[in-house]
């Protein structure tokens, strides 16, 4: 009945990767796909995307995770509260799609649709 939108922005906020999941489907499951083909300084992500296999994925690709550890860890991570700032890139990105109200209220039925939609919205994105 929901749909989840994973989103991967560049360090200028424009959207570079974007995927639909059930709303139910946990963060951390397209993870890896997200970053894959990237060469990224810093991979900076909330606390859904918190799981050791994608902090060693991350640190495996020779970049920094920028993620902050979930409550319920044993053992806590370190991460840079500073960079993990610039995360509202990926708010701001989500803000812009809102503005579009075919993909806020989801008026595509199939998922396919919605997501040439999304798509399309970034591609506006970009050219704006």
């Amino acid at each position: 009945m929901s749909t989840k939108i994973h989103a991967a922005v560049d360090a200028l906020g424009y959207p570079v990767r974007l995927f639909l999941t059930q709303g139910q489907t946990s963060d951390y499951t397209l993870a890896n796909e997200l970053i894959s083909g990237f060469q990224p300084d810093y991979v900076i992500a909330d606390k859904g995307y918190d799981s050791d296999s994608f902090v060693q994925a991350i640190h495996a690709s020779g970049a920094e995770a920028v993620i902050p550890p979930r409550c319920n860890r044993k053992t806590l991570r370190n991460y840079d509260r500073i960079l993990y700032k610039e995360r509202n890139l990926v708010e701001r990105l989500f803000q812009k799609l809102k503005n579009y109200r075919r993909i806020a209220t989801r008026y595509e039925r199939l998922a396919r649709n919605y997501n040439a939609m999304l798509v399309l919205v970034a591609t506006v994105i970009w050219l704006a």
